[in-house]
């Protein structure tokens, strides 16, 4: 969580613009008293023109009060900003209390249901096996959905040890399916290699495979295609190296592409609505990412139209002696 200043705060802001309120017209009605009348009695002691004297009291005044009053007005609008980022939190945390609760509750529900039968009637083995392996399905949803919220909790408290390791970026992608290909049976990655080259990079194995893993669950959690397709293609460019991630899902508006990042934040289309969710998925990846430094951007064509993750990471130069070892 960011640490927010005592002075900067809202509520400091907002007594700053009543001091600076209160001192305005405490300045106005005191030039306009006493220096007033003490200019008056000195131009009349040396016989100067006073219509100069008046003038330029007159300016200083109006200056002075045009910023305490500017001040005052950038401080009702920043309380304002902050208020109404406050209810967008308030709105978007509500949402995601409901949705993960949801999360959490259709499995245990379903475990639950499982059981009592189990409990209750006889079954034969077969079925036992079956309910069995539903119910593991069940256990690994509920580990995934609790990971994902302790991970979170890791990477803003910033409280684990990163330790990163320079790796081929192509090499730690296909390890990284290699170990979760039964998960993603029912669907098509397709890895795009150039043969021949090289994509090193600096890289925390656990985020990294963590990062992958929100990916490419989400290209197929969120797609009505009967066989969601992947396609995870690599480019580098003098300074970076570039993992794109493009899926044939639903999709979003273009003027959503930097909101998909964001905290708590979920779609509001009808497919996303059934696909459930939490909203934290892509804020982890992001989260992620800057941890190494990276850019990920986000991109779309439109609802129906899919969607591609490009991940920018820093590269690394590595001797050609050791890269042929």
């Amino acid at each position: 969580m960011k640490r927010t200043f005592w002075f900067i705060h809202p509520v400091a802001i907002f007594v700053y613009s009543i001091i600076a309120l209160a001192l305005s017209l405490f300045l106005y009605i005191y030039w306009y008293v006493e220096v007033s009348s003490g200019l008056q009695r000195v131009i009349a002691k040396t016989n100067l023109d006073p219509d100069q004297f008046v003038a330029w009291q007159t300016w200083v005044v109006i200056m002075v009060l045009s910023i305490l009053v500017g001040f005052i007005l950038l401080g009702i609008i920043l309380v304002f900003v902050y208020q109404r980022k406050t209810l967008a939190l308030y709105r978007s945390q509500h949402k995601f209390i409901n949705s993960f609760t949801h999360e959490l509750k259709t499995p245990v529900t379903s475990l639950q249901l499982y059981l009592q039968t189990m409990a209750r009637v006889e079954l034969p083995r077969d079925k036992q096996k079956k309910y069995l392996e539903y119910m593991l399905d069940d256990v690994s949803r509920l580990t995934n959905n609790i990971n994902g919220i302790l991970n979170l909790a890791r990477l803003e408290a910033k409280v684990q040890g990163v330790e990163f390791a320079v790796v081929d970026l192509v090499e730690e992608v296909l390890e990284f399916y290699r170990k979760n290909e039964q998960l993603f049976r029912e669907s098509e990655i397709v890895v795009n290699k150039l043969e021949g080259q090289n994509y090193y990079c600096s890289l925390n194995h656990a985020l990294f495979q963590m990062m992958l893993m929100n990916l490419l669950s989400n290209g197929i959690r969120y797609n009505e295609n009967n066989r969601p397709k992947i396609s995870i293609s690599f480019s580098q460019t003098e300074k970076n190296v570039q993992l794109a991630i493009s899926d044939n899902g639903v999709g979003f508006e273009k003027s959503e592409a930097r909101k998909v990042f964001k905290k708590f934040f979920q779609i509001e289309q009808q497919e996303l609505t059934r696909a459930g969710g939490t909203g934290l998925g892509l804020y982890m990846v992001d989260q992620v990412v800057k941890l190494h430094k990276g850019k990920v951007t986000a991109h779309s064509d439109g609802p129906g139209k899919g969607s591609t993750f490009v991940v920018s990471l820093p590269r690394v130069e590595v001797e050609s002696k050791q890269q042929d070892q």
